[in-house]
């Protein structure tokens, strides 16, 4: 049969990521895509990425002729875990233009997850519920031989009679039986020219799926709780063979958390050394698992240069709040710890959460000011369906529950002050940051670059603290 694989993020839709230009091909997309044309069916990719609007689809539609269309969500990229409502409406539009042609279309992603009953009156044919690879592969098998589709796991789909969801799949164990993604039906150039003006040209690869911490606001709706992962030596060969197919300078791994496993680290930065590859690349982990074993000496060692933690927070009570696990100590360690060898830490940031006051906020800002990060991603609290913290909140989100854009920043619940306040307090904290990274550059005599940008966020910084103070006081 042939497959026409798409997924729902489209940069053009998302202001903010465009403006940056970074973006990463649909690893998840990719990797279905190869495990299905191992099946013997022909694949193809409309790459969502680089479309202005949903219906330049239809030459794929038209020309290929697909039986199937399957919008294959890249589970890996957070901006598709944040069910974001421009990207919503456009996956609409791609299925009702494929089903105009009467073409099949399957769904996999967190939004149609959440909200498989909206996918299924758009058009939607069958929702994949999980780790999708296997199921995807079972459901294309049943339309192929006109099967019973109920006898199937993981998916949701409608019939005349209701909406039917079937018992859930069990995660895969094993990552390694996976194909390498099918990075030759991507068009890689288009991404290469996004990443030039910023040097270098970086791609994605994720060693693991799921993550088993619980911190109570993040949405797992594709892998759960589980954590399974690759082995280093997987890992490799696929860097290895994408070194073959096509030319990049950094890597991404975009992983919950890597390296988890005890002595993964190790093992992938001795098969490493054996290949004589040396790239740099960045992470995602956590505080304390930084501080475990010798990773951090690892990680540099294998030619990590960036590792972006959770730390979500200065304030102790907000971190045990969101069931984080986490101590703001371990927070400082890790950061230390990196930059005592050459490894750039970054933080993610939350305000909002429940309880926070500005005694928190506070600490957070003190936090910031005696760590100096390299870098920091602010955002405030996001309640996303399958979490303990929507559960809590839901009576108060009214119609409005999903971002339009991943800049929107709106707190959606009843926080301890108002939403405007944290619209300021967002560019307050950014301008705060990087006066303190200018205040550096001058401290190190590098006047030509620090002078202009410590007087231009210093002044941004009062500003915005000014008009975030008479939001407070409402």
């Amino acid at each position: 049969m042939n497959i026409l694989f798409s997924h729902s993020y489209f940069l053009s839709l998302d202001p903010k990521q465009s403006i940056q230009s970074k973006p990463y091909p649909p690893l998840g997309t990719l990797y279905a895509a190869a495990y299905i044309r191992e099946q013997k069916h022909n694949v193809k990719l409309f790459d969502s990425n680089f479309a202005m609007e949903a219906n330049e689809i239809e030459p794929y539609l038209s020309d290929y002729s697909p039986e199937v269309l399957v919008i294959y969500d890249d589970g890996f990229n957070y901006l598709t875990k944040m069910c974001l409502t421009n990207m919503r409406e456009a996956t609409f539009e791609m299925i009702k233009l494929a089903k105009k042609r009467n073409i099949f279309v399957v769904v996999s992603s967190s939004d149609s997850t959440d909200h498989y009953g909206k996918y299924l009156e758009n058009g939607a044919d069958v929702i994949l519920l999980g780790e999708g690879e296997e199921t995807l592969k079972e459901v294309i098998e049943t339309k192929k031989s006109k099967g019973n589709f109920s006898i199937l796991e993981g998916i949701v789909y409608k019939d005349s009679n209701g909406i039917y969801k079937t018992p859930p799949r069990k995660v895969r164990n094993n990552l390694d039986d996976l194909p390498f993604p099918a990075w030759d039906i991507v068009q890689i150039d288009k991404y290469k020219n996004a990443w030039e003006r910023h040097g270098y040209f970086s791609i994605n690869i994720a060693t693991t799926r799921g993550c088993p911490y619980k911190c109570n606001w993040c949405a797992k709706p594709i892998y759960g709780n589980r954590y399974n992962s690759h082995s280093p030596r997987y890992i490799v060969d696929l860097i290895v063979q994408m070194k073959d197919q096509f030319s990049y300078d950094h890597i991404w791994f975009c992983d919950d958390i890597f390296g988890l496993k005890p002595n993964w680290i190790q093992e992938f930065n001795t098969l490493l050394k054996e290949e004589k590859i040396h790239i740099p690349y960045k992470i995602q982990s956590r505080a304390d698992l930084l501080l475990k074993e010798d990773n951090i000496v690892a990680l540099k060692n294998s030619g990590c240069e960036e590792v972006w933690i959770g730390a979500e927070s200065g304030s102790q009570k907000v971190l045990d709040a969101m069931d984080k696990g986490t101590q703001v100590e371990q927070i400082s360690q890790a950061t230390q710890g990196m930059k005592n060898f050459g490894i750039k830490p970054c933080f993610f940031l939350q305000f909002g959460y429940l309880g926070e006051d500005w005694s928190d906020i506070q600490l957070t800002h003190t936090m910031l000011k005696d760590l100096m990060p390299h870098d920091i991603g602010v955002s405030v609290s996001y309640p996303l369906p399958g979490t303990s913290f929507y559960e809590t909140v839901k009576s108060e989100l009214d119609h409005k529950q999903n971002w339009t854009d991943s800049d929107e920043l709106l707190i959606m619940y009843k926080g301890t002050y108002q939403p405007k306040f944290y619209k300021r307090l967002h560019r307050y904290t950014h301008h705060l940051f990087r006066s303190l990274q200018a205040k550096e550059l001058l401290q190190n005599r590098d006047l030509s670059k620090g002078l202009m940008k410590f007087a231009y966020h210093t002044i941004k910084a009062k500003i915005e603290f000014v008009i975030m103070s008479q939001e407070f006081k409402k």
